[in-house]
Parts: structure tokens; sequence; C-alpha cells
């Protein structure tokens, strides 16, 4: 029997409010206590990035095909490639770029979304809160040292207050995400969070949707997952991303 219209609203709405809750928790992970607005009138009427419903998908490449690969295992030309950046807005409120580290010919790749301020001072991803929550998932759950993965972030600046990180951020940014996992080409990537996932599958579904299910980067199987910062609010669904990574034990083998 087909579901009604209002049924197909409703489940509609359930999904955008678990997804606004998801990206609300985690901001509030990352600290965020408040969220600024514009002053009514100020510049250029746009809505704010959000993870939420109806927000403006993440422009694809217009010629992905034009980024010239990385050689494999050349993680340092795709750095020095990368430079003192200055091609978005979001150089002027950085103290480091935060470039990725780990395994360079590892066959897992964890993708986030962008440093925090912890990052920001230290030049690494993933070492404040929600990075001790990634390196147990590593180390006490997949029994990996933390050196044998690659981790990174769809942007390498701190976007102010931790907010997201805009089309046009990205846009600049993601030409040195895809040499990154050209360079090291993984067996396995696990995109953690909205962000990243919307990011590297150019969809619009949220994470609430896209978690638990395999789905395919240039070739390469991809398991969206949620965001450890989302996991320190959300401690109850820490069992929803084990049976995510247990998934990505399970391809890798391990």
């Amino acid at each position: 029997m087909k579901r009604g219209i209002g049924e197909e609203l409703q489940k509609d709405f359930l999904e955008i409010v678990a997804d606004v809750r998801a990206h609300l928790e985690y901001q509030r992970a990352l600290g965020v206590k408040s969220i600024e607005r514009a002053a009514p009138g100020a510049g250029i009427q746009t809505p704010p990035a959000s993870h939420s419903v109806k927000a403006a998908p993440v422009r694809a490449m217009e010629n992905p095909a034009s980024v010239a690969p990385a050689p494999s295992g050349d993680l340092e030309a795709v750095r020095k490639d990368l430079g003192d950046c200055t091609r978005c807005k979001l150089h002027t409120g950085r103290k480091t770029i935060v470039f990725g580290e780990g395994n360079q010919a590892g066959a897992l790749v964890f993708v986030g979304e962008g440093p925090g301020a912890e990052e920001d001072e230290q030049g690494r991803p993933f070492v404040g809160a929600a990075g001790q929550l990634l390196t147990d998932i590593i180390v006490k759950g997949m029994k990996l040292n933390r050196e044998d993965v690659y981790i990174c972030n769809i942007v390498k600046c701190r976007p102010p207050n931790n907010r997201n990180p805009e089309p046009d951020e990205i846009e600049a940014c993601e030409p040195f995400l895809i040499k990154q996992l050209q360079a090291i080409k993984p067996k396995v990537i696990v995109g953690l969070g909205n962000v990243a996932c919307k990011t590297l599958l150019k969809t619009d579904e949220g994470i609430t949707k896209l978690r638990g299910h395999w789905k395919t980067y240039q070739g390469i199987p991809l398991m969206p997952t949620f965001h450890p910062a989302y996991l320190l609010r959300s401690p109850g669904d820490k069992k929803l991303v084990w049976e995510d990574i247990k998934k990505v034990m399970e391809k890798l083998g391990t």
C-alpha cells in the first residue's frame, strides 16, 4: 500500500530535524556557544552555510579531470604545491595550515571537515577532544596505530568560530584533497560527518541517511559515519559508528 503525501512529508520533516540536531550537537562539541547572524540589511542577503536541509549543495568542481594526478606516495609535492595558501578567505584568520598526517601509503584514510582551535594551534588534524575519540576508535577499536592510517580534512584552515566551510572555501581546497587521495591510493575512505561526506559524494543527503551504507569515491569504497565531535555530545550513537567501523575492518580484512 502506497504511503500518502502526508506520510512522505512527515518522514522528510523528521529527517530534516535529525540532520539539524546532529549539526547543532556537532557545533556544541566543538565549543561553539552561539552562532553569529549578520545584521539585517548588511551586505548581500544569503542564507548561512549549514548542514541542514535545503542548504546550497556543495558545488562539484567544473572539471575535476583538470587536476593533475599526484604521483603515488608524493604527498610532499602536494604540500609544496599548496604552499602558504591564500586561495580563499580562510587564510586571513588561521595560525597554521593543517595539511594532514599519517601513513602516506596507508590503506585507510579518514576525512573530516576542517581544523578546530587546537588543530589550528598545533598544525595537526584531530588533536582535540574529538581527535582523542577518533584515536580511540583507531587504536582501541580497530587495533591499529594512529600512524598506520592517514587523517586529513576537507579544508586545511580553520573556519571562524568553527562554522561550516563555505562552498567557495571548499572549492579552493578540494583540488589538494583530491591530490592527497590520489597520492595515497587508499583501499578505503571513512567520511566523518556531513560536510566531508557531502563534499566527497557530491550529494545533498544528510549523514543520518548516508551513514552505514557503502558509497564510492573515484572508485574507492567510502563509508560515511558520524563525526567524533557529534559523538561527544551524543554518546548513545557510538554504537552506530562502531557498526560502521566494523564494516570498514571487514573490507580491509583486519
